[in-house]
């Protein structure tokens, strides 16, 4: 009985043209052109041009297909009889390869097209996480123009008074920082920094908070920092203040910070090196 059924549906179709059909199934649901546009998103006038069989006015034989399948489904029509009765309407006027030079439709489903306020606000999101990485990247990771402090810099650029404190120390009896001496980082405010070594392994890399500290390992190959914040770090030998890497909220890197280094550094800068007293 099943097959019977079907047999006579598919008689009942091919009687009548796809179009009319299709209006006669719409008109039955009481549905008019703009209710199918709404529920399949097809234009109205495709819609129409279907149910008049103008078919070279759609933008070609897939689409047109493809819609007046979308078409039978939502008038509770067999989209597979209909989609095969078109093809043979189609190939009857000599359409069976119709498509336009141009079509301004992507091939997809035309009832499955997000709408495109949907599409827009995914292009925004992903353009503001892009712009976000590479600002991030730019003056944390990877900045385009570090910039280098060298050990010859001026005394009047790296001079402060936590750095004079040294100084201060040695004039007063205090004792004097050792070249093997233990070196240690400390936070004064929440500041992110890498410490790497000559061949670029790094030993560490995080975001401090003020009062954290990092013990610059003894055994390391020339120790180097890049931070973006040089100001907001205070650093010592021995327990011994030296000057700071930095005094601005710049980025540094490749600044070494072994025990000797810094000497080094503490010493080009400090005019009082070169007097010597009898």
């Amino acid at each position: 009985m099943a097959e019977e059924t079907n047999d006579d549906e598919n008689v009942e179709l091919h009687l009548h043209s796809t179009g009319a059909l299709l209006r006669q199934a719409r008109e039955q649901k009481n549905m008019s052109l703009e209710d199918i546009a709404k529920k399949t998103r097809i234009p109205r006038r495709h819609l129409a041009s279907i149910e008049n069989g103008d078919f070279e006015a759609l933008p070609g034989r897939t689409y047109a297909i493809g819609f007046a399948k979308s078409f039978a489904r939502t008038v509770g029509l067999s989209d597979a009889s209909i989609g095969s009765q078109l093809r043979g309407e189609m190939e009857e006027q000599g359409l069976a390869s119709y498509q336009p030079e141009m079509s301004e439709y992507d091939p997809a489903n035309p009832s499955s097209i997000p709408p495109s306020y949907l599409a827009w606000a995914a292009a925004g999101i992903g353009a503001l996480v892009l712009v976000g990485y590479l600002v991030w990247r730019t003056l944390v990771l990877n900045p385009d123009e570090p910039t280098q402090i060298a050990a010859d810099e001026p005394a009047t650029e790296m001079a402060t008074a936590s750095g004079n404190s040294s100084a201060q120390n040695i004039e007063n009896g205090g004792p004097t920082p050792s070249s093997q001496g233990t070196v240690v980082l400390t936070a004064t405010q929440n500041v992110w920094l890498k410490i790497y070594d000559a061949e670029g392994k790094r030993l560490f890399e995080n975001e401090m908070a003020a009062g954290d500290t990092f013990t610059v390992p003894a055994d390391a190959d020339d120790p180097q920092i890049l931070t973006g914040r040089p100001d907001a770090l205070t650093v010592t030998i021995d327990g011994q203040v030296v000057p700071q890497l930095g005094t601005a909220e710049r980025t540094i890197k490749d600044v070494g910070i072994s025990a000797a280094a810094l000497l080094a550094r503490e010493e080009a800068s400090d005019p009082a090196a070169d007097i010597t007293t009898d």
